[in-house]
């Protein structure tokens, strides 16, 4: 269906879009553009929001904001915000009365001409989606990136060829309510996460699954051998699987052994790239190498992989080297929103660190964090709503000898500027919460800009 087509279904009828955010915002103006009536909700008050509401106001939007901003949805097609749990009992009763609960993402799956690769995981699905984009344009596609990314791409449809890919990742509150999926799709791990959302783990999982239950018996998923919650997908695909792993070496896919990738199918082993000619660091960044690989190898050949793979330094806020003074490495790992996130960072490091930590409970287990922390931070900052859970699972799991020293700091700003006190020459200092940015930042890069503007201001 052209992006024509989809909109001029929608004339004529009551639309709402749930949330005046990043990608919701260019859906507004898009809808407005094409002369269709839109009522823009938002929990925010007018007061909290810029300049843009008053565009918005201008082309012809209404508005429901503030705390009851749910009231009265009864519009025909209702666009929802990921945010927003599609069981919130407004949207169900939405549903059952008739309304089309849709979204962005599942519009732009309506109206996307050429193929989708799609990634999901629990960690590594940004910079797995931004290194199958980087590859494939090293082998001269044309490359669309977006999704949770913070790029809609809905509104550059009519741009985009039958011949080019777009490339999304897509979070599970994305997926959640998907009915369609990418041609490709890649799952990178799945480790507790986001249950403050989700009801149970069990609903977290059945969401990542929807990235590859609609695929078409000429899709291919791509999964990471390591983790029995995904490993377990196997046996419900439809199409091709192709398999990546640290851990062992699958019958068709990529496996590392510890200095070199290869590739295996049918029992031929070939090596594609060492570990000295990567430039990422940390172990988790060659499983996000071996997923971007297994998922388009074949399209791009192994010189764009390689190619790509070599000049790759990362994403901001994932594990960013940003600043040294004084002798004094700062990292931003802003992105660590789960104990997993911040063991994954952890582990990468040769000596013990500094690390801040802390922030929004998404009531996960902190269990495992304990004993890393032991090993590979000597000075542990706490700051925000976790703190406490933090520290007990490190006082649980530490013996005297190796509890790092503990300072806690509800303020952000002294948190970060006690963490470089403490830091002589030689020494690393990182922002790993552990935890979501929510209780008291926008989101998680807020948070890191923040972090450092403070340290550059020393």
């Amino acid at each position: 269906m052209l992006l024509s087509e989809y909109l001029g279904s929608l004339k004529g009828k009551s639309v709402s879009v749930i949330g005046i955010g990043v990608s919701n915002t260019p859906l507004i103006r898009l809808l407005l553009k094409a002369g269709i009536s839109v009522c823009a909700r938002d929990k925010r008050p007018k007061d909290r929001f810029g300049d843009e509401i008053f565009e918005l106001e201008k082309m012809g939007a209404t508005f429901i904001l503030g705390p009851d901003y749910l009231t009265d949805l009864t519009e025909e097609v209702i666009f929802r915000t990921p945010g927003l749990n599609p069981n919130t009992p407004e949207l169900k009763l939405a549903s059952r009365n008739g309304s089309i609960i849709t979204s962005e993402m599942e519009a732009f799956f309506e109206v996307c001409l050429c193929p989708i690769i799609a990634v999901t995981g629990s960690e590594g699905k940004t910079t797995t989606a931004t290194l199958i984009a980087e590859i494939l344009s090293e082998a001269g596609f044309t490359v669309h990136l977006g999704g949770n990314i913070g790029n809609p791409l809905l509104t550059e449809t009519e741009r985009i060829k039958p011949s080019d890919y777009s490339v999304l990742e897509l979070s599970s509150f994305q997926l959640m309510t998907m009915t369609t999926s990418p041609y490709i799709a890649v799952c990178t791990n799945i480790t507790p996460n986001h249950l403050d959302y989700h009801r149970d783990m069990a609903e977290y999982i059945a969401a990542k699954m929807n990235i590859f239950l609609h695929q078409k018996t000429n899709g291919l998923l791509v999964l990471n051998s390591d983790y029995p919650s995904t490993e377990a997908f196997t046996a419900m695909k439809k199409g091709t699987v192709r398999h990546f792993s640290r851990k062992k070496k699958p019958a068709n896919g990529f496996f590392f052994d510890g200095n070199c990738i290869y590739l295996i199918e049918n029992g031929n082993q070939t090596p594609v790239l060492n570990r000295s000619e990567i430039r990422l660091p940390g172990l988790y960044n060659i499983e996000n190498i071996m997923a971007a690989f297994c998922a388009v190898y074949d399209i791009a050949g192994f010189e764009a992989c390689r190619s790509a793979a070599k000049r790759f330094t990362g994403v901001e806020h994932r594990n960013e080297l940003f600043c040294e003074k004084d002798g004094v490495k700062y990292i931003n790992n802003t992105i660590a929103s789960s104990p997993t996130r911040t063991i994954a960072e952890l582990l990468s490091h040769d000596d013990k660190v500094i690390m801040i930590a802390g922030g929004y409970d998404k009531n996960i287990p902190y269990d495992a964090l304990g004993p890393v922390i032991c090993d590979k931070v000597k000075i542990l900052v706490l700051t925000g709503e976790t703190g406490t859970k933090i520290k007990a699972s490190v006082e649980k799991a530490c013996s005297p000898d190796n509890l790092p020293v503990i300072i806690e700091e509800p303020d952000f700003k002294k948190a970060v500027l006690k963490a470089a006190a403490m830091a002589k020459p030689g020494d690393i200092v990182t922002l790993s919460p552990a935890s979501a940015s929510f209780d008291r930042f926008h989101d998680f890069a807020e948070r890191g800009n923040v972090y450092k503007e403070i340290i550059r201001s020393l």
